[in-house]
């Protein structure tokens, strides 16, 4: 008792112990607030301990800090009025852990819930992504969490959020190149049987341009690296479609430039007095052209691509074009490919006016996304 050292005693140091938050931790967190994403911390601490390293974190800095006592005087509606303007809660038990991922959810919040103790493991169950310490948790945590963390670092959940953004970027990416390029093919066949037209390309010949150079192509979106302030973006909704109205106008209006260029090429050969397998050889090659050109606009949904990094930033793109170039070469010069395909060997001239077909796709794809930007059109990502 107190009673045992107000005699005979003398204090010769008071030690204090801290557990600083890791710098890229702060960091992390920082990124994730400019994302969007709300970070909330639940501890069992005191409640100005909490207060005092949630400020170094930058969390429920000016709010007020909440006790397990305080939560549990409220019932669940009033939790989830009061959850928005609280984001530290100290004195917390494993129930009230779990209450407030419920609150959460109630609320329509997609709620990530960290831990590595035992007590943990029934918010980190019911949250929508549970993610335990590899390294320090327990294997009640590992076993009831969908992500493990190998180092145990705040940072590395910021890192997986914009890794997940670009993949869902490069994958959005890469269905905005593959679906008009089908499309224009596509188009072509259709007008040519509604116009009773001849047909500008044979079945082998869109077989070419489906398995060869749109395949080659469209591969290197994968690797495509992630945009600039990918997460200065908003969260898109869960139930967000992949592709939205807006996507589906921009598919349908590439689609139509690259049939009109390949319809167009086709017809302006015939009327020049060109042979049929002449002419045909102009669409196809049209048709590639414009998908050369559009990949690069593909490598920015909304923003522009005319700078020295938008149009040379990317190796893979610049392998897959030079790649898709020397197959063409192939198909229009080379005998066994010209007796395969029926292919002829092109002039100066008809290449020229094979690249205007694909510089016009081009300059119309940025015309497009300028208006967006200027008239503030884009989706939240």
């Amino acid at each position: 008792s107190f009673a045992d050292v107000e005699q005979d005693m003398t204090l010769l140091a008071l030690v204090g112990i801290i557990d600083p938050p890791r710098e890229e931790a702060i960091a992390a967190v920082a990124e994730c607030q400019r994302a969007g994403i709300r970070v909330k911390m639940i501890t069992g601490d005191h409640a100005e301990t909490a207060r005092a390293i949630g400020a170094q974190l930058g969390i429920g800095i000016g709010m007020p800090a909440m006790t397990g006592a305080e939560l549990e005087l409220l019932d669940e509606r009033r939790l989830r009025e009061v959850l928005p303007g609280v984001e530290v809660f100290a004195r917390a038990s494993p129930e009230h852990k779990l209450r407030l991922v419920q609150a959460m959810q109630a609320s329509g919040e997609v709620v990530a819930m960290t831990g590595d103790g035992v007590n943990d493991a029934p918010a980190l169950k019911r949250a929508d992504v549970g993610v335990a310490m590899g390294d320090k948790g327990t294997e009640a945590a590992k076993e009831a969490a969908e992500v493990v963390l190998a180092d145990d670092n705040f940072a590395t959940i910021a890192g997986a959020v914009r890794e997940g953004r670009a993949i869902y970027d490069n994958l959005k990416k890469f269905i905005l190149f593959a679906l008009p390029t089908n499309g224009g093919q596509a188009l072509i066949v259709i007008a040519a049987i509604l116009f009773q037209l001849t047909l500008p390309l044979t079945p082998a010949q869109v077989l070419w341009i489906n398995m060869v150079t749109s395949v080659t192509l469209g591969l290197a979106l994968a690797f495509e690296p992630a945009e600039s302030g990918l997460m200065d973006r908003p969260p898109r909704a869960p139930d967000e479609p992949l592709l939205s109205g807006f996507f589906v106008w921009r598919v349908l209006l590439v689609s139509v430039l690259m049939a009109g260029a390949g319809i167009g090429l086709f017809l302006w050969e015939l009327q020049q007095g060109t042979g049929l397998d002449s002419a045909r050889t102009m669409a196809l090659n049209a048709v590639v052209m414009c998908e050369v050109f559009y990949l690069i606009n593909s490598r920015r949904i909304f923003a522009s691509v005319l700078s020295f990094k938008g149009l040379f930033g990317s190796r893979a793109v610049l392998l897959a074009i030079a790649a898709c170039l020397l197959l063409q070469a192939l198909y229009t010069y080379a005998p066994p490919m010209q007796r395969l395909f029926n292919s002829t060997a092109l002039d100066a001239a008809q290449w020229a006016r094979v690249v205007l077909a694909g510089l016009a796709v081009f300059v119309i794809a940025e015309l497009e996304k300028w208006l967006i930007r200027r008239w503030h059109l884009q989706p939240s990502g």
